[in-house]
């Protein structure tokens, strides 16, 4: 992150003017005329990075939850032959808890390495590396057993938290930057779609007539080596970020080639003019470190709001959800032996729910899908509450705690799992959004990780309040982005930008020049001096 973006000549600059004050205008008036179709390889690109990396992550966090006894069959088996005695079920218990975490470990690790990898490598090229960690991983995890080595498992499991630290960031970031503005939102939500999809063909897969029995768990685990062969193949038949290539290579035939094959069509003069616009504007500046993106009192509020809603998917407490599924359905009466088909349905709710985002994200925008999703989630975290402490004296009630599940889960889909990482590419430009998914995708991680420790204990405290605490914040990260965040709807990233730089130029007007008012139905601030600026301001 230390190295330069490499110094351009001054491309439009004429009679002494500034560009990147009085040059963006008509580009931007020129690319608000253009209506961007979705071409075969803009579609195929997005489909094979979220096949190939999206949906491993989704498969991992699921992946060793049916097999869970097998695998401690297996250690304590290991055990016994290695030293003559089996495990305790508490040091059992406690192996296990290492394998299921070491993958959010691994993960945070990922998302620290991403700003490094992406400026020496480029997207794809950390996205190909990337996939030879699942093949290493693989074979640690499938080979596991025959080699009589539990170790195998836990260093395969921490490859892949690995991996999908790395790709969490680096596929968004891709896709948000090859994307046209009018298709950024539908391509950005197809990894999450992936991410469900990855935990449901988990769910399937885990089935005792499928892989779910003994004799089947280490292929089981092993079996992402598949989606990561197809990408390793095929990815390098696409070209790289044409915003990489031009504002950090200086490479303007490569990204006008690159745009030639995304967009199908010769005519992209105009896309050129507006990455040249953002370079120049990036003229003389370096790629920021993370430590001087939280720094930068210009970029707070973007900071900020990348901290606040990668937080708040985590700590929303859909873990927590996805945690203890099983037990509010066999309290609801289902029998145990049908209670893996019954997840599987929520499954399949995931996706239709990430489908749903995916082909409404571009009519009614990023805000309404995450403060819905969030609303939606506080509002059946309460409902489960209430179930659980009515359900001994209502017994109806164990049908309520069924929907409230049901309704987290297509809340969660719907927006908050993906639109955060839609919106740190959005909200930064090209020089910063390397550090700003340093800091979102690793505080991401660091909230998966604690809210997997503590929630047991928190459970065990609080009891059906446990829930609450969720509540609380999924509302407030609702409020939050109804206050602060902008509409990035169909806007370029300089617009984006601009938007930011306005609320600071609010903060400097005085107050008796500032009025609310209701802009499309979100409430922002209006000042004279900003009149038709379209966003949300404090």
């Amino acid at each position: 992150l230390g190295a330069r973006v490499p110094k351009l000549p001054r491309l439009g600059d004429h009679h002494g003017k500034k560009p990147h004050t009085t040059a963006i205008r008509p580009a931007t008036r020129k690319l608000d005329q253009l209506g961007w179709h979705l071409t075969f390889p803009l579609l195929s690109v997005t489909l094979l990075v979220s096949f190939g990396s999206s949906m491993l992550y989704g498969y991992n966090l699921a992946v060793v939850n049916s097999p869970a006894e097998h695998i401690k069959a297996f250690y304590n088996a290991t055990w016994s032959q290695r030293y003559g005695h089996g495990l305790a079920p508490g040091p059992l218990t406690l192996l296990y808890a290492l394998t299921v975490s070491i993958f959010a470990l691994g993960g945070l690790v990922g998302s620290l390495l991403v700003g490094v990898l992406v400026e020496q490598y480029g997207r794809t090229g950390v996205l190909s590396r990337s996939a030879l960690l699942v093949l290493l991983a693989g074979g640690f995890m499938g080979f596991s057993r025959e080699l009589e080595s539990p170790e195998m498992v836990i260093i395969g499991r921490s490859i892949t938290g690995l991996h999908s630290g790395i790709c969490l960031s680096v596929v968004p970031l891709y896709l948000g930057e090859i994307a046209p503005k009018n298709l950024r939102g539908f391509l950005g939500l197809m990894p999450s779609i992936f991410i469900c999809l990855g935990i449901f063909s988990a769910q399937i897969l885990g089935l005792p007539e499928l892989l779910g029995k003994d004799r089947f768990w280490p292929l089981f685990l092993s079996v992402v080596v598949v989606p990561a062969s197809l990408q390793l193949l095929l990815l390098h038949c696409f070209p790289e970020s044409p915003r990489y290539l031009l504002i950090e290579r200086n490479d303007v035939c490569g990204a006008t080639k690159a745009l030639h094959r995304f967009l199908g069509t010769p005519d992209v003069q105009d896309v050129i003019e507006e990455m040249k616009e953002e370079q120049r504007s990036l003229f003389s500046m370096e790629m920021v470190s993370v430590w001087q993106l939280l720094r930068d009192r210009s970029m707070r509020w973007q900071t900020l709001s990348v901290m606040v809603v990668n937080a708040g998917m985590q700590l929303s407490g859909i873990d927590a959800i996805w945690f203890y599924t099983n037990t509010i359905f066999e309290n609801a009466g289902i029998p145990v032996s049908q209670i893996p088909y019954t997840t599987m349905g929520t499954g399949a709710i995931e996706v239709i729910a990430g489908l749903i985002g995916c082909f409404t994200i571009e009519r009614v925008g990023r805000r309404p899908l995450i403060i819905t999703g969030f609303c939606a989630m506080g509002v059946c975290l309460a409902g489960i509450t209430i179930s659980l402490l009515l359900q001994a004296a209502l017994p109806w009630m164990r049908y309520v705690s069924v929907a409230c599940v049901v309704g987290i889960i297509a809340g969660f889909c719907m927006g908050p799992a993906g639109v955060p990482f839609l919106m740190t590419a959005e909200l930064f430009m090209q020089s910063h959004r390397p550090a700003a998914y340093i800091v979102g995708g690793s505080l991401n991680w660091l909230c998966n990780f604690t809210i997997g420790f503590i929630f047991p204990f928190l459970q065990m405290s609080a009891g059906a309040f446990c829930y609450l605490v969720f509540c609380g914040v999924c509302l407030l990260v609702a409020l939050y982005v109804y206050l602060v965040i902008p509409e990035t709807k169909n806007k370029t990233f300089m617009e984006i930008s601009h938007i930011f730089a306005m609320r600071r130029s609010v903060l400097s007007v005085p107050a008796h020049l500032i009025g609310m008012k209701k802009l499309d139905g979100y409430g922002t601030l209006e000042s004279s001096s900003l009149e038709g600026s379209g966003s949300s301001l404090l």
